[in-house]
């Protein structure tokens, strides 16, 4: 295997590990995909940036303490690498329930986010994630070609 073709493969792996830790709930598997440097940047759908990892962990917790459940569903991600640098673009579907007296299926949302990766020594973690929902509808898409 390739040096390009394992980094690929390792920043996808990160990258879908982090939405396994925060399907999980977990807020120390979220932390652990997160780089330990204060330049982190997390942009959750609707917010402003939130900075410094810190307040970035304690916004994940507090999402966490306020969703009884979160389900990903990944329809692409693409995967760029410069050096020590990698970015992943990405879309899913998303499943939230945030009352557990709830047995509905909960809200569902489209999101697309782009996620940052920086190689540490211990992997790739994430530098910054911006996810956005999606409004339109498919039809808004554009080509492939236009994106």
């Amino acid at each position: 295997m390739s040096e390009i073709s394992a980094d690929l493969d390792a920043v996808t792996a990160a990258n879908t590990e982090l939405y396994a830790a925060i399907e999980s709930g977990d807020v120390e598997r979220v932390a652990a995909m997160w780089d330990d440097a204060d330049d982190v940047v997390c942009v959750h759908p609707g917010w402003p940036p939130v900075r410094g990892r810190s307040h970035v962990l304690r916004s994940w917790a507090v999402i966490m303490a306020n969703t009884a459940y979160i389900q990903f569903f990944p329809t692409g991600a693409d995967v760029g690498i410069d050096g020590d640098v990698a970015i992943v673009t990405c879309e899913h579907g998303l499943l939230a329930r945030t009352d557990e007296k709830d047995t509905g299926f909960g809200e569902t949302a489209r999101v697309v986010a782009s996620n940052v990766f920086r190689r540490r020594g211990d992997g790739w973690r994430l530098w910054s994630h911006h996810a956005s929902p999606v409004l339109g509808g498919d039809d808004q898409e554009g080509t492939e070609a236009e994106r």
